[in-house]
């Protein structure tokens, strides 16, 4: 396999594959392996519990992720950072089917207001998870206080 894709080199490549749906398994060719199920298929409790999940758990994880190691190469290791996104399902609208509706929250400890906005904007613009997200309607980012 080439790592050499669209005029740049790629500098890590990974697979997802999923053949059962919302519920079943969900694993990345030869590595993790995960139990999935959906939040609309049994209730909330469902997709709650410690041995299964659901794409709104693991879209929180990515960009939480994502957004804070951008946040800490930022800040050069010079604060600590938070990051806490909630994914919330929706019915579309319009209609038909559903959209997620993605909150994140960076709180930037000691940081001024002004210095955190200005760094949750470096971050959001840099972040390859918020390249993703950051043109769509329901996703916004946000500076809360630092809580660890």
């Amino acid at each position: 396999m080439s790592n050499y894709i669209g005029g740049m080199t790629t500098l890590y490549r990974t697979e997802g594959v999923n053949d059962h749906g919302g519920d079943g398994t969900s694993w990345i060719t030869g590595g993790l392996e995960v139990q999935l199920a959906s939040p609309l298929a049994g209730g909330a409790e469902t997709a709650d519990t410690p041995e299964q999940t659901n794409p709104e758990q693991l879209l929180a994880l990515a960009w939480a992720t994502c957004l804070n190691a951008t946040v800490q190469a930022i800040l050069e290791g010079s604060r600590r950072s938070r990051v806490r996104v909630t994914v919330g399902l929706q019915e579309a609208d319009p209609g038909p089917g559903y959209e997620f509706h993605v909150d994140a929250y960076v709180g930037i400890d000691g940081a001024e207001q002004s210095d955190a906005e200005e760094t949750l904007r470096a971050a959001h613009a840099r972040c390859p998870m918020s390249k993703l997200l950051r043109n769509a309607a329901t996703v916004q980012v946000h500076v809360e206080p630092y809580a660890p």
